[in-house]
């Protein structure tokens, strides 16, 4: 397993960098080791960028010689998840899983009474937004943006359909918030807000690798060339600014790795398990917390010792949690509420899914979520312009 290097080597230690760097520090994580609040306090323009699935092994198979492998300093760890659910918000909030409380896509939120599709901001069987039943998304995680926190002026750039959400929009806090359409554009909208005087942060998200590795695999055509349109964007982009006094950071929320149609598991398949169930899983088919009835966890732990052995780890979420797979320092409050009784983390390239009533069926190549090398580790890329 690679886990979450908390000590100074992960998403949270970046963050607990930048806010010492603009705001005031971490009470909970050190600095990032590569990258010292002292460089980034130095630059008049920070710019965080955040290529969706872009991992370390991403940028071996198709950077070499490319933009962002000529400025790369290092790599750093996800946090736990390694999934967007999780690591944007660790973006977003400055804080780990252990303090922002947000599992994985899927989380159980006992406020609610039901499982929720955090960044659709949804319950998991479908419908309406939860802000349409006066459900603030802010005030129902609790967690505080990093903007809001920060002593400079904060941008926050993304693709317009995303900018709009509930939960982007709650997670943006008091930031300046600018939507593009395409590559161009981003890449645009950063550069006139650095070439603006004065001293700033920016925050910007690009989903499009992950979304097509989801689909097509993460060695696919579509997936390389999309990577070489952005390593090209991003060369082209640095030259652009030149003269602006900007530290151009370049990470990733996670990496990913292929499955295969037999490496599935699906719950369907195996009803005596889904009988100790109380609640649908949560978390990610590479991660699933299950919620196991109080009557059932030895008939729970028997199946999965006798059944699924050959492609699942068991543990028990308290376990993990005692073992920092989260974080460090204290918890959210109902964190131990939303990593369910036990965990099966998923072997070699396995996936575990079920599916609830009207769920449409859906099956993703690219998948992320779990400790393997390639899920976990992304580029760490500095530049001063």
């Amino acid at each position: 397993m690679t886990l979450p290097d908390y000590q100074g080597g992960s998403l949270a230690n970046l963050m607990a960098s930048l806010r010492a760097a603009l705001g005031e520090p971490s009470p909970v994580y050190p600095p990032l080791r590569q990258l010292q609040p002292e460089e980034i306090a130095g630059a008049r323009n920070v710019v965080l960028l955040v290529a969706d699935g872009l991992g370390e092994a991403m940028l071996r198979r198709f950077g070499e010689g490319g933009a962002l492998a000529r400025h790369q300093r290092g790599t750093l760890t996800s946090v736990f998840p390694s999934t967007t659910a999780s690591a944007v918000t660790t973006f977003m909030t400055g804080e780990a899983p252990q303090q922002h409380g947000l599992t994985g896509w899927f989380t159980y939120l006992a406020e609610v009474g039901s499982v929720l599709a955090v960044l659709p901001f949804r319950a998991r069987f479908g419908g309406a937004s939860l802000s349409a039943a006066g459900i603030e998304p802010r005030r129902l995680f609790g967690f505080t943006p990093l903007f809001d926190t920060l002593a400079v002026p904060s941008v926050v750039v993304a693709p317009e359909w995303i900018l709009g959400t509930d939960f982007n929009h709650a997670a943006s806090g008091s930031a300046r918030r600018l939507g593009y359409k395409s590559l161009a554009q981003l890449f645009s909208s950063v550069a006139d807000v650095v070439e603006a005087p004065g001293q700033k942060y920016v925050y910007a998200y690009l989903p499009d690798i992950d979304s097509l590795a989801h689909e097509h695999g993460v060695t696919s055509a579509k997936v390389a060339a999309r990577f070489a349109e952005f390593d090209a964007a991003f060369g082209a982009f640095l030259e652009s600014i030149r003269g602006t006094d900007t530290l151009v950071i370049a990470t990733a929320d996670h990496g990913l790795i292929d499955t295969a149609p037999d490496k599935l598991l699906h719950l369907n398949d195996h009803p005596e398990l889904a009988e100790t169930l109380v609640l649908p899983l949560c978390g990610e088919p590479r991660a699933a917390y299950c919620y196991v009835h109080p009557d059932q966890t030895g008939r729970f732990e028997a199946y999965v010792s006798d059944k699924l052995a050959h492609c699942a780890d068991l543990h028990r979420s308290e376990d993990l949690l005692a073992r920092g797979f989260f974080g460090l320092g204290a918890s959210h409050p109902r964190l131990a509420g939303r990593i369910g009784h036990y965990l099966l983390l998923m072997k070699d390239n396995w996936v575990i899914k079920d599916q609830v009533a009207g769920e449409k069926p859906f099956r993703h190549i690219g998948v992320h979520g779990g400790v393997s090398e390639e899920e976990m580790v992304v580029p760490l890329v500095v530049v001063r312009v």
